[in-house]
Parts: C-alpha cells; sequence; structure tokens
C-alpha cells in the first residue's frame, strides 16, 4: 500500500499538546497513569466477561468488544504520545504515521458503530423483552460485531489510500500528538479537496448514523420506561441505559465538535483538547462507567475474587 506514496517527506514531527517545558512532566504521569487505568480496566472487563459465564450474554459480548476496540486505540496512540513528553523531537516516520492513521480510523469507527449496536440491544431488551433471546441470538450478535468492524476497515482503507496519494514536500511539522486525518490534510502542496470530501462524508456517515440509531432507540426506551407503573421499574430500567448515554454523550460530543466542523473555522488546539475526550478520555471510562455501577459485573467480579483468594 505504501508504495504509491510520491511524497518527498520520509519522516513527520509530533508537536504534541504543548510545547511548555513545565507542562511535559505532569502530562507524561498523568497520560502514563490513564493508560494504565484504560488497559488493566479494560483488559479486566475482557477476561471478567470470558470467565464468567453468566456474563455470556449478548449485551456483555458488545461491551467485550467496546473494551477490545477502547484497549486498541489507546495503544495505538498513547505509547508514541509519551514519547513527546520525554524527548526534544518526536519523529514517526511515514510508514509509521500512515499506520497509526489507519488504525486510528478503524478502532474511532468502530467505537462509533459499536456504541450503536449496544443502544440497539437496550432497546430490544427494554420494548421486546419476550423476544430478546431470539432478536438477540449469538449469530445476529456475530454478524452485527462482524459488520461493525467491515465498516470501519473500509473506512480506514478508503481514508489511508486517499492520504497515500497526498503529495508532501517540505512541510513535516504535525500539530497534534498524533498522526490524525485533518492535521495532515495541513501540510501537502498538493490539491486536498477530494480528501476533504471523503473525509466529511465518511464523518457524516459515521456519526449520524449511529447517532440516529442510538436516539431512535432511546426514544422508544423513554417512551416504554414511562408505561411502567411501578417507581422500582422505572428507576431499575433508567438505571441500566444511563451509563450507555454518559459514553454516547461525551464520545459523540468530542467527535462531532472535531470532524464536523468546516476546516476554515475549526482550531487545531480546540480539536486536540477534543481528540484527548474521545481518543483517550472515553476509553478509560467506558469501562468504569459500565462496570461500577453494573450489578451484574460487581457480582462477577466478588465470585473472581472469591475463587481466586479463597
Amino acid at each position: 500500500m505504501l508504495k504509491g506514496n510520491l511524497s518527498e517527506v520520509t519522516e513527520f514531527i509530533l508537536a504534541g499538546l504543548t510545547n511548555k517545558p513545565e507542562l511535559q512532566l505532569p502530562l507524561f504521569l498523568l497520560f502514563l497513569a490513564i493508560y494504565v487505568v484504560t488497559v488493566v480496566g479494560n483488559l479486566g472487563m475482557i477476561i471478567l466477561i470470558l470467565l464468567s459465564s453468566h456474563l455470556h450474554t449478548p449485551m456483555y459480548y458488545f461491551l467485550s468488544s467496546l473494551s477490545f476496540i477502547d484497549l486498541c486505540q489507546s495503544t495505538v496512540i498513547i505509547p508514541k504520545m509519551l514519547v513527546n513528553f520525554v524527548t526534544v523531537k518526536n519523529i514517526i516516520s511515514y510508514p509509521e504515521c500512515m499506520t497509526q492513521l489507519y488504525f486510528f480510523v478503524t478502532f474511532a469507527i468502530a467505537e462509533c458503530h459499536m456504541l450503536a449496536v449496544m443502544s440497539y440491544d437496550r432497546y430490544v431488551a427494554i420494548c421486546n423483552p419476550l423476544l430478546y433471546n431470539a432478536v438477540m441470538s449469538f449469530q445476529v450478535c456475530s454478524s452485527m460485531i462482524l459488520g461493525v468492524y467491515s465498516i470501519a476497515l473500509i473506512g480506514a482503507t478508503t481514508h489511508t489510500i486517499c492520504m497515500l496519494r497526498v503529495h508532501f514536500c517540505k512541510a513535516n511539522v504535525i500539530n497534534h500528538y498524533f498522526c490524525d486525518l485533518f492535521p495532515l490534510l495541513e501540510l501537502p502542496c498538493s490539491d486536498t479537496f477530494i480528501n476533504e470530501v471523503v473525509v466529511l462524508c465518511f464523518s457524516v456517515f459515521n456519526i449520524f448514523i449511529p447517532t440516529l440509531t442510538i436516539l431512535s432507540s432511546y426514544i422508544f426506551i423513554i417512551a416504554s420506561i414511562l408505561r411502567i407503573k411501578s417507581t422500582e421499574g422505572r428507576s431499575k430500567a433508567f438505571s441500566t441505559c444511563s451509563s450507555h448515554i454518559s459514553a454516547v454523550a461525551i464520545f459523540f460530543g468530542s467527535l462531532a465538535f472535531m470532524y464536523l466542523q468546516p476546516s476554515s473555522i475549526s482550531s487545531m488546539d480546540q480539536g486536540k483538547v477534543s481528540s484527548v475526550f474521545y481518543s483517550i478520555v472515553v476509553p478509560m471510562l467506558n469501562p468504569l462507567i459500565y462496570s461500577l455501577r453494573n450489578k451484574d459485573v460487581k457480582v462477577a467480579l466478588n465470585k473472581f475474587f472469591e475463587r481466586k483468594f479463597l
């Protein structure tokens, strides 16, 4: 795939989050801690779901897939980001940059659609509980997960091929902490109109379609919950959705802020802050907000530690 590269630039310099020396060490420690929490949380969630037989349900299959996506997303970005805090110049080669771009886009798109799939799962569970096992069968769940990764790989491949056709001449400083689409599109000396159209079209599809799916699901969910007569029943139904709503709001809000603005009015410094939320903070928060408030996961954790230490 890299044979088609016509660029004169063989390596890029990642500018990072800040150029203030006094902030380098605190930020290094902060993001190192975030990465450790992210890896432990998501890997722990995957292992717990695999080992706990009563968590072998569609909801937790999707949650384990989301944890895998978050784990990979963080690993693609944070280790290279940490290098920037301890070196004068954080250099990344052209092939490494394109590879990072490819995997970042893959997991970002996958997260969008996985959150949409999880909202549909909650819709079926609350609005059609008697048909849940039939509608959300293992075959259906597997097909949904396969569809999510297929969409992600198609999108990432398209974006990367378009980027490989761009001609980079002399400018090689990426005003970001990883190889993202918009920061890269600021550097070429060739026309990037096609790239910008592709980014806009795919961004609209990968943000609008999942958002529409999530909104539609929750409209029906809320309508169904309001028909529940008991206060306890309503509270229990709302609690099963609150974590998902929180994750969706943070992820799609920051993603839309970054990718649905015209390049003429978007600020890269604002984009850095926004991308920190959806690429670093959300992967750390997801296992926390989906597990600490989940009774089934708490029970599974208690049983796991009882078997391990007793």
